[in-house]
């Protein structure tokens, strides 16, 4: 078993999908339950805590690497790393969905900032483990992210028109990457900046609602 703190909510419908619900950085497992539960009522909720502790105690998903260089983001990442993290998080996935007697339901991912970006990469290195991800907040942080065919797959973007980090434009170069391999995406630009904004959360909820009943609550287009 693949050991990762978390918490897990039962689905209320019999035909409900499965949510795994990722925070963002120096967040924990119950962070975003209610974002999660607000865009799919009825679903069953399985949220980790990142398994990576940076030195001043904040949890992540994988690791930042400083660059030295100025800027409101300086840091970089190790695609090595990544790969093994959302590897990592499919099995912890596939083995609560087992445990939890989830098997069958259609698996989607929630996330904000840090725990956007590894479902993003989850769905580029780890083929078939989500239909799709809801992410806030998310950039791109592959360097070289291989040519998966995600036409299977759908993505709703939320970016902050302020937002510093997670800018607008890594955001769109982000769906710009997903679309070339396929995947539906929409991307929803919002005011604010970095952070999970109730108006956010009713568009990607009212996206999530429309895919679910475009494929009659089971696979997608």
């Amino acid at each position: 078993m693949t050991r990762l703190v978390h918490v897990v909510e039962p689905p209320s419908e019999p035909d409900a999908p499965v949510l795994l619900v990722l925070h963002g950085t120096g967040g924990s497992e119950r962070d975003l339950l209610p974002v999660a539960r607000a865009i799919a009522p009825g679903a069953a909720l399985i949220a980790p805590r990142g398994p990576v502790v940076e030195a001043d105690g904040v949890p992540r998903f994988f690791r930042r690497i400083p660059t030295g260089q100025p800027g409101p983001y300086p840091f970089t990442f190790d695609d090595a790393e990544i790969a093994q993290r959302t590897a990592e998080l499919a099995t912890f996935l596939d083995e609560t969905v087992a445990a939890e007697g989830l098997e069958g339901r259609p698996r989607y991912a929630v996330g904000f900032s840090n725990g956007a970006n590894v479902a993003t990469a989850m769905l580029l290195l780890v083929p078939g483990a989500l239909r799709g991800v809801l992410g806030f907040a998310p950039m791109p942080v592959l360097d070289d992210p291989p040519g998966t065919d995600l036409s299977e797959t759908a993505a709703w973007l939320g970016a902050g028109r302020a937002d510093p980090i997670a800018t607008p434009a890594l955001v769109e170069r982000l769906a710009a990457s997903l679309e070339e391999r396929g995947a539906a995406v929409e991307v929803a630009l919002g005011d604010g900046g970095h952070e999970v904004r109730l108006d956010a959360v009713r568009a990607a909820a009212a996206w999530f609602a429309k895919l679910r009943a475009a494929t009659g609550g089971a696979d997608l287009p």
